[in-house]
């Protein structure tokens, strides 16, 4: 839950490297890594969902800082806790866990500590196999990452589209899509295909709603039954198309777009 002693910031990871990547991995996404540059030129830091026993900071063995997304709270600038536990990590002793500063208190911002135009990399993973390199020799983490991967919600990415992930949940089939767009822009888009009935990214699909995260909007469809990955990496790509056509137009939502609006904005649910 938050912690109020921070200004709440509605859009903490701006300006970032992986933006929409990272807070898919903060929201929707069970495991996986991503790695951006320091700015200091001194190496890398790599982002992880998650980190055993919920810790916030780690430093590998080969000295590489590991921070998690998904800690068990987070204060009201994310951002922060990120740029908090960063510091910690470095700090540590390789092969060790840190204890960064309380949540709340004072400190650098990730932005601060990240090289903007750095090399990057992300990976989705169906396993917590990158567990084992916090401590190669011990078996008990490698059985617990086993473990832990078998209650995984199925997930893959959807071709080369930045943010589009496809996920099973309780046999159905979705697409939860991080598109990284500002909120209002992609609503108004949204709407205005919605309006000309235009919003299913594979015929069939239903549009089901969206997440608001971190400042971002995270819309969700409901796929036809049976659907996988593979079979909405071409529709998708088309759709998008669509999209950036609607994200293009600047003009006023006439009514039966606004009526659209907002029924987007009726089935929201805010993740903080």
């Amino acid at each position: 839950m938050p912690n109020n002693q921070s200004t709440y910031v509605a859009r903490p990871l701006a300006g970032l490297p992986l933006e929409a990547e990272l807070v898919a991995m903060r929201e929707i996404l069970p495991a996986a890594v991503a790695t951006l540059s320091l700015a200091d030129g001194s190496g890398e830091v790599q982002i992880v969902t998650f980190l055993p026993g919920m810790e916030r900071a780690f430093r590998r063995p080969d000295g590489t800082a590991v921070i998690a997304m998904q800690p068990a709270t987070r204060s009201d600038d994310l951002s922060q806790d990120l740029g908090n536990a960063l510091v910690a990590a470095l700090e540590a002793e390789p092969g060790q866990g840190a204890e960064p500063r309380p949540l709340g208190e004072p400190g650098p911002r990730l932005q601060e500590l990240v090289d903007p135009a750095g090399p990057t990399s992300f990976e989705l993973k169906d396993s917590f196999e990158f567990w084992t390199d916090l401590d190669p020799d011990n078996q008990e983490l490698a059985d617990a990452a086993v473990q832990s991967a078998k209650e995984l919600t199925p997930t893959e990415t959807v071709g080369d589209i930045s943010g589009a992930y496809w996920a099973e949940i309780n046999g159905r089939e979705f697409l939860r899509w991080s598109a990284g767009i500002e909120e209002d822009r992609l609503l108004d888009a949204l709407a205005r295909l919605q309006a000309k009935r235009q919003a299913g990214v594979v015929e069939g699909a239903k549009y089901a709603g969206a997440f608001r995260a971190l400042g971002l909007v995270i819309p969700v469809w409901e796929l036809p039954r049976g659907t996988q990955a593979e079979d909405l990496a071409e529709p998708l790509t088309e759709f998008q198309a669509k999209l950036d056509a609607a994200l293009a137009d600047e003009s006023p939502l006439d009514a039966n777009e606004r009526r659209s609006r907002a029924g987007l904005v009726a089935r929201f649910l805010t993740l903080r």
